[in-house]
């Protein structure tokens, strides 16, 4: 007989909602650990580029996902670091451009197949806190908690222009605007999971809500679910 698999609490959402936010304070205020499946998809395309291959090559991309040593250091975006093999890859796993190359890779169904198990790999006790686009309708469908985070493009580009400009990039607003608009069409689009909420996910349109007053809303959900313990 064997044992059952640790729960899995999956935060969905497109780019801005808040989804690194929300799991980092999940994974601290349950002690599970964290997955950042977009975080997988950026380093894929960034090892293809540094390796000369186009991201139009699916197949020679996905080749590349077996390889790839990956370990996510730190509990905060302040302290956080992304190594692979070793190196700190975290300032471009994180720039925006890397975002939108990882977004074209994100449609190739070998490349998403490639990625599939690794994911999973994450499963570890005590627990699981899966943040990405298809974390409750492919990757986890069994998860104890579905969360899809939403919120308009205007509000998700200022976000973003924020942060940004916080850490001294220059950036243009109408620029990531764009960008995220571009994004979204890809990712809600694809015909391979596509970007959307779990039929059984709890929706929460964090446009006009700030950080605690969502922090307050999943703290509720995680009672409701018997997961606050």
């Amino acid at each position: 007989m064997t044992s059952a698999l640790p729960l899995v609490i999956a935060v969905d959402g497109p780019s801005g909602v808040g989804k690194g936010v929300v799991t980092r304070w999940l994974a601290t205020r349950t002690g599970w650990h964290r997955l950042d499946s977009g975080a997988l998809y950026r380093i894929l395309a960034l090892a293809a580029v540094h390796a000369g291959i186009p991201l139009d090559a699916h197949e020679r991309v996905a080749a590349l996902a077996s390889d790839l040593q990956i370990q996510f250091i730190g509990e905060t975006e302040a302290d956080e670091a992304i190594l692979v093999g070793g190196a700190n890859w975290t300032h471009e796993i994180r720039a925006e451009t890397t975002g939108n190359l990882a977004s074209q890779i994100a449609t190739a169904p070998v490349v998403r197949a490639a990625l599939l198990q690794r994911q999973r790999d994450f499963r570890t006790a005590p627990g699981l806190i899966a943040d990405g686009r298809d974390m409750g309708t492919v990757v986890f469908t069994d998860a104890t908690l579905k969360i899809f985070l939403d919120a308009s493009p205007e509000a998700r580009a200022e976000r973003r222009y924020r942060q940004l400009s916080r850490k001294g990039a220059s950036v243009n607003l109408d620029d990531l605007f764009v960008e995220v608009r571009a994004r979204d069409e890809r990712d809600r689009k694809r015909t391979v999971a596509p970007l959307v909420a779990a039929p059984d996910a709890v929706v929460i349109d964090t446009t006009r809500m700030a950080v605690p007053e969502v922090l307050e809303n999943i703290e509720k959900l995680l009672g409701s679910r018997q997961l606050d313990r």
